[in-house]
């Protein structure tokens, strides 16, 4: 008897959105939350630790810096490691490592102490990310992709908002300690995580573990017929390892710098804007409550910049959308230099949320739908990892202008010009299908059926 044959992603790409796409979305969303929580966090701490330990600008920066780059390392580490141990294994260490050390950044009485144990978080912060983009990316349906993608990313800015509010009701009467301890809510629900989070589907059939494979196939498409018979395979580009050096084979060198180009100017925004705006408000003359309002502002515009990129680039494309956000930003952050009514300063300030947090948002879905399935990982880990230099230099920069006490206009103009730069670089990249071969090769699927058979 023939065992009768399945592709595992042609089935995935054509599946309607059922309950089990909700569970992995929702799952990723609430880790995405915490991860967004802790950017912010460093915005809401920042102007208080400076006052109880009597650090500068610029000492405060690289403080702010030291998670930052901890997520760089993490990216790349954790991003090649998922695609040798799988994508659910790495999640439930980045975020025992995340929350436990953020939780525990609470306890630090100076600033040597609340380096090293943000570096340590910061690994986890970074990790994670990669890791949850490209588990939504692999299960979402292809019609919704992107916008799965994005609205599961849009927790990066509920966090922001979380952080906010929390932050302008507890730290007057708890100090700053009190948002780092929240942070350790994620232990809590760990062994949930571990229950209800699937394996990636892709993994799981490279490591030929077929009945698991089956069953998340069942839940997926319960109308399919799969039984122990049924031969699992998988419709992607072949290549060698998980190396970065396949991240330029196959005409892809030239779009994988782009990518990079693109995630370090903006994470440099995110992160400049992220740690900083508060702080940037309060030069412009606003108090420390207002300052943390516009903070919330900025996330809520990133939750409607993201959720509506996403769902204008399953319409569309992502890259157009991802240029025309990055020209708004510019736009924006240009703007907030200029003395406005009030009003207008928070359609401001949400725009640039938008166009910052919402752009780096859709590049992990670009980078995630560029690279084929067996470097998906590494990709956007490299690319992230890459981002996070930017995110490092961000911070550093705006503390190096806040202590050369310029007219806060040119302290937004600095953050504008890697907007323009990152729009310039999208724009260059070759759109390529990730599941086609760029090079003269056998047909894919032929390719993978002798792979598994």
């Amino acid at each position: 008897m023939t065992a009768t044959t399945m592709n595992v992603n042609a089935v995935v790409d054509k599946a309607k959105f059922k309950p089990f796409h909700l569970n992995v979305v929702l799952w990723c969303l609430f880790v995405v939350i915490f991860d967004g929580y802790d950017l912010a966090i460093n915005g809401v701490a920042l102007p208080l630790l400076m006052q109880e330990w009597n650090m500068t600008a610029v000492q405060a920066g690289m403080l702010a810096s030291t998670a930052l780059a901890g997520m760089m390392f993490g990216a790349m580490f954790f991003g090649m490691l998922a695609d040798k141990i799988g994508r659910k294994n790495v999640i439930l260490i980045c975020v025992t490592l995340f929350s436990g050390f953020t939780f525990w950044g609470g306890f630090a009485s100076n600033p040597t102490e609340f380096g090293i144990l943000r570096f340590i978080a910061g690994l986890g912060i970074g990790g994670v990310l990669p890791n949850l983009v490209a588990l939504t990316s692999e299960y979402a349906p292809q019609k919704l992709r992107s916008t799965l993608v994005t609205t599961m990313f849009s927790g990066y800015a509920v966090g922001g908002i979380m952080a906010a509010l929390l932050g302008a009701w507890l730290t007057p009467s708890f100090g700053w300690e009190v948002m780092f301890y929240i942070a350790g809510i994620p232990l809590l629900l760990l062994p949930i995580l571990w229950k209800f989070l699937p394996e990636s589907l892709t993994f799981l059939v490279k490591k030929q573990q077929d009945e698991k494979a089956r069953q998340i196939i069942q839940k997926i498409t319960p109308e399919e017929k799969v039984s122990a018979q049924t031969q699992l395979v998988l419709n992607e580009v072949q290549v060698p390892d998980a190396s970065i050096a396949a991240l330029f084979k196959q005409n892809r060198g030239m779009s994988t710098l782009l990518f990079w180009c693109c995630f370090f100017m903006c994470l440099l925004m995110v992160y400049a804007l992220g740690s900083w705006l508060p702080k940037l408000m309060m030069a412009a003359g606003y108090s420390l409550g207002s300052s943390l309002m516009f903070l919330m502002s900025m996330n809520i515009g990133a939750v409607i910049g993201t959720i509506g990129g996403g769902i204008l680039a399953d319409r569309f494309h992502l890259k157009p959308v991802i240029i025309g956000m990055f020209l708004m930003g510019a736009v924006a952050l240009v703007g907030l230099g200029f003395n406005s009514p009030q009003p207008v300063i928070y359609l401001l300030v949400a725009l640039a949320g938008a166009s910052a947090i919402g752009s780096s948002i859709l590049l992990y879905s670009f980078v995630a739908q560029y690279y084929p399935l067996a470097v998906r990982s590494t990709g956007i880990g490299c690319a992230s990892a890459v981002g996070r230099v930017g995110a490092i230099v961000g911070p550093i920069i705006i503390g190096v202008l806040l202590g050369m006490e310029l007219p806060h206009k040119l302290n937004f103009l600095a953050v504008a010009i890697p907007a323009v730069i990152g729009a310039i670089a999208v724009a260059l990249i070759r759109i390529q299908k990730a599941s086609e071969p760029v090079t003269e090769t056998p047909p894919v699927v032929s390719k993978a059926s002798r792979s598994y058979s």
